[in-house]
């Protein structure tokens, strides 16, 4: 062998290794590179690789989510989309109660699922899971208010956790409470049962009495412990409400219990509510919404002239303008008034007109009563036992979320 060869030979052997370190780097920095560009998190080693975290990245709002300036979120039509909708299904979710799932339950359409909210004006952007659980990174989400508060928080649920692994995700039941938790991103989203908010008779999880009903209008407290800290709050309270004119109450003395005008009631139960938030909101860094009423359909001579049934068969959205009697004004208006007084925001999520239209969209014949699915006699029987005021998942709940992340996205981008 001569010099030379030896001297390009041992050159060889010198660049080489370097050669397969810098494509090794190219690689990782191009694979990087690929995923902030989709806005995809790729899974991070530590702590003698016995640990898993998702790597924070940066949330790229790209020009098709910027709500454009002016936009009511809350104004505009459904839009048939059997394409993109729906947004999971009753098989890929495992977290719904049977209260919702109407197809496992024997409902023979499926035309309530593929219905999209189109706002006047302006484009509602795509859910993204992973962008609300990097939004939601060592956070706490809590749902507060009745059942259907309840199928808001699943339908959250079902919307984030297929891009959890296996193994990372738990539902755990703590009566009153649910909380879902997600370990990679160190957060929850939690339900918490208080149908009027304020303290009452009907405050047990499972065991709440229905026909009788008494409220404690001044009383806060039992409840507010298991809120305080939550970074992000978001409040419901109507249908409780409604079951009569009157409703008894305390105020004041917990021994005088005395009839009150459910709006008088209201209004007092709010303020109450009101008074907490003032006092225990750090709006630096938690955000408090109020979700308005979820409008129920029990009679459908409101948008079919002459008929006497309800929401039962029903397989379309209500067309043109339409407020039905089950979305009171004046309790719109109280709502409105004590959150507009409060020195710490309070943005109303107002899902009400929007779901006035949907008709088609409630559990119907095909949920549960009392804890059990309806029997063949009772099916046979809807003008009776269809329920109206539920609504089935996939559903109208996934819409009022999708309008929630859409206002989650604006403020991170802001900021």
């Amino acid at each position: 062998m001569t010099s030379t060869q030896f001297s390009q030979d041992h050159k060889i052997q010198f660049l080489f290794p370097i050669a397969l370190a810098s494509l090794l780097v190219l690689g990782a920095v191009r694979f990087c590179l690929d995923n902030l560009k989709s806005n995809q998190f790729h899974l991070l080693w530590q702590s003698g690789f016995s640990q898993i975290r998702f790597l924070r990245v940066p949330i790229n709002v790209s020009a098709d989510e910027v709500i454009e300036d002016g936009c009511n979120l809350f104004e505009g039509k459904w839009v048939w989309d059997n394409v993109s909708y729906p947004l999971y299904t009753e098989e890929s979710c495992p977290y719904l109660v049977k209260q919702v799932t109407c197809q496992r339950n024997g409902r023979p359409d499926s035309f309530y699922q593929n219905w999209r909210w189109q706002p006047n004006g302006c484009k509602l952007p795509r859910y993204n899971a992973l962008k609300m659980l990097e939004m939601l990174r060592d956070k706490r989400l809590m749902f507060v208010g009745d059942s259907l508060q309840r199928g808001m928080f699943e339908s959250m649920v079902c919307l984030v956790q297929s891009a959890i692994p296996d193994g990372r995700k738990s539902l755990r039941r703590v009566p009153p409470r649910k909380i879902f938790t997600i370990e990679d991103f160190n957060a929850t989203i939690e339900y918490y049962w208080a149908p009027f908010i304020i303290e009452s008779i009907s405050d047990h999880a499972t065991n709440h009495t229905v026909l009788k009903r008494m409220v404690k209008l001044d009383s806060i407290e039992k409840h507010s412990k298991q809120w305080e800290g939550a970074d992000i709050l978001l409040f419901e309270s109507y249908v409780w409400w409604m079951y009569k004119p009157f409703i008894n109450a305390t105020y004041g003395s917990p021994d005088n219990v005395r009839e009150y005008n459910v709006t008088t009631a209201y209004r007092l139960a709010l303020e109450t509510w009101a008074n907490w938030i003032e006092s225990a909101i750090n709006p630096r860094r938690q955000k408090v919404f109020f979700v308005t009423m979820s409008p129920t359909h029990l009679w459908d001579w409101e948008w079919k002239a002459g008929s006497d049934g309800n929401c039962f068969n029903e397989t379309h959205p209500i067309e043109g303008s339409y407020w039905g009697t089950g979305s009171n004004l004046e309790i719109m208006g109280i709502v409105k008034e004590v959150t507009e007084k409060l020195q710490v925001s309070i943005r109303l999520l107002n899902i009400t007109q929007l779901s006035e239209y949907r008709k088609d969209a409630h559990t119907s014949i095909f949920g549960e009563r009392k804890g059990k699915l309806l029997t063949k006699e009772q099916r046979s029987d809807p003008k009776n036992f269809a329920d109206c005021i539920h609504w089935c998942l996939p559903g109208v709940p996934d819409t009022w979320n999708e309008i929630f992340y859409a206002i989650l996205l604006q403020d991170y981008r802001k900021h």
